[in-house]
């Protein structure tokens, strides 16, 4: 018969293996898929826009999963969407995700990302899915939405930033939240940025354990910068290993 400080110490080591066993079944089998949606609510009054903001997708194949996204976005019936950037990384799976794209019922504004860049994949039928939503492929580029009084914009060089439209409510569309420190144009009403995924494993107390490249200090959520106020998302796809912890993916529903 075990006494009981035996008992306790195998109670003790049960658990010590048992914790990081959870962990690691959490962060590679459950949370890369288990979608979540963030509300962010910028009108200082009535709304006028709610439109939605997702990123990274880094498609690999998994339509299923990119066709549950594209659903929910779906079924959020929001005004338009805005994807900043890394759809891909192999060219081989760009017409997969564009084909789960085209399901989208509401314009798309979208900007590409470094993996996409990478990818070197022609990035024509995405384009061609922008523009038959009734969106705009933005690198570089800015549209007016009229009588809205809303004007996106979206960067793809630091060269060609567009300037914001006096009068209007701007939002500009950018992959790295790190340029938001150094953009010339400055008094932007809100930046959507991705990049970052949200470290994808981050831990109570500590947060990101690691970010990418032209990540600045900005990791996920909303950020005062001194280009106008910005928005990380934590993004919906992973890189490189399908693993996230504390760091769900997201789609975001902006009110402005």
């Amino acid at each position: 018969m075990l006494g009981k400080s035996h008992s306790r110490r195998r109670w003790l080591l049960g658990l010590g293996l048992g914790v990081p066993a959870v962990a690691v079944a959490d962060a590679t089998r459950f949370e890369p898929g288990w979608l979540k949606v963030v509300s962010l609510k910028l009108a200082k009054g009535s709304v006028r826009h709610r439109f939605v903001h997702f990123s990274d997708v880094h498609f690999k194949g998994d339509a299923d999963y990119l066709r549950r996204v594209i659903g929910t976005i779906n079924d959020l019936k929001p005004d338009f969407a805005c994807f900043t950037g890394d759809l891909i990384e192999q060219a081989e799976h760009l017409e997969g995700a564009v084909r789960e794209l085209r399901a989208l019922k509401c314009p798309l504004y979208a900007i590409p990302g470094n993996h996409d860049h990478w990818s070197r994949a022609d990035l024509g039928s995405l384009v061609d899915v922008c523009l038959k939503s009734g969106g705009a492929w933005l690198p570089d580029r800015q549209v007016d939405l009229g009588k809205s009084g809303l004007v996106l914009s979206g960067v793809d060089r630091m060269s060609d930033v567009p300037q914001p439209k006096a009068g209007a409510t701007n939002i500009l569309l950018l992959h790295y939240p790190g340029w938001a420190d150094t953009l010339p144009q400055k008094g932007w009403d809100l930046i959507l940025a991705g990049h970052t995924h949200g470290g994808q494993v981050r831990l109570p107390f500590v947060g990101a354990l690691i970010l990418p490249f032209d990540s600045g200090t900005y990791d996920m959520g909303l950020f005062q910068t001194p280009a106008g106020p910005m928005y990380v998302n934590a993004g919906i796809g992973e890189f490189y290993y399908r693993v996230r912890f504390g760091c769900r993916p997201e789609i975001t529903v902006v009110e402005v």
